[in-house]
């Protein structure tokens, strides 16, 4: 039913510099795959196989990851090192891409409304690769489980989670009415509320899903928290005239936009994406020698 997902990654990710300052940060490797990497494989995994992506200056290395590069793949062709390539082509060939030039960072609202162009008159996924969210074999991914509930509320919905109430102030924060243990209707949200004034603990993470009629809003919405445009505050006026939900997702996400989640996400797929990789390839070799 949904059939776009929208990547902005035009920001500057001025937490990693100076390795920023010349690699984009959604490139920047957890093990052996750049972030945005995983976020595109889960929006395939999700039945969206039209991956849009804002960009920005300094932004090529992105366009050319999703490509395919001739001159590599012939040197290592017929070796060992072939198949290092296997995941890359496959979502290569899987899904779409097409990218939009956001020429001035003025916040994530108006991120979101640069893509309208890639997007159209349909609702969308939007994922921020900073987000990296993780499942085990018997769940669906995030943005699986939020397509599922799309088609029972056919309105927009933000993933949230738990955070400690001193951590509130680094997110948009929501309170609403429970309709289940994992799902509440939004009858507020703020963007990085100041300490102690937080609704609630349930911080919006970098999954959302949106009906089109939320890029004319966006266009009505005034700067908001540091004067950048923010969707929360286009969310908010959503819910005020129709319906947002809020899911509490199932699976595990490491903020990548800090240095410590970075490097707990690394570890983290190391050793139970990685290396159990590496487990499954050994035994199929095994079981085909037999």
């Amino acid at each position: 039913m949904i059939k776009k997902c929208l990547f902005p990654a035009a920001g500057y990710g001025t937490r990693f510099l100076p390795a920023t300052k010349s690699m984009p940060k959604e490139m920047m490797p957890v093990v052996n795959k750049p972030l945005i990497e995983y976020g595109v494989d889960e929006a395939i995994q999700a039945g969206m196989n039209r991956i849009c992506i804002v960009t920005g200056r300094g932004k090529n290395p992105l366009m050319d990851h999703f490509d395919k590069n001739y001159e590599l793949e012939h040197q290592i062709s017929g070796t060992n090192k072939e198949e290092l390539l296997v995941d890359i082509r496959d979502i290569i060939d899987s899904a779409y891409f097409t990218y939009i030039r956001q020429r001035e960072m003025k916040g994530l609202g108006h991120a979101i409304l640069t893509g309208r162009e890639l997007v159209g008159n349909e609702p969308f996924a939007v994922v921020l690769a900073d987000d990296l969210c993780v499942t085990n074999e018997e769940q669906q991914g995030v943005l699986a489980q939020m397509a599922e509930l799309y088609k029972q509320f056919r309105c927009s919905i933000v993933a949230v989670e738990e955070v400690p109430e001193e951590e509130t102030h680094k997110y948009g924060v929501i309170s609403g009415q429970m309709l289940r243990d994992d799902l509440f209707r939004v009858d507020n949200m703020v963007e990085k509320p100041d300490p102690g004034t937080a609704p609630s603990n349930l911080a919006i993470i970098g999954r959302y899903i949106l009906t089109p009629d939320i890029f004319d809003i966006i266009e009505q919405t005034e700067p908001g928290k540091g004067g950048e445009i923010q969707i929360t505050d286009a969310l908010m006026q959503q819910a005020q005239t129709g319906c947002v939900l809020a899911y509490k997702f199932k699976g595990k996400r490491f903020d990548c936009g800090s240095v410590e989640g970075y490097i707990d996400a690394t570890n983290y797929c190391f050793e139970h994406v990685y290396k159990k990789g590496k487990h499954k390839e050994l035994a199929q070799q095994q079981t085909g020698k037999k």
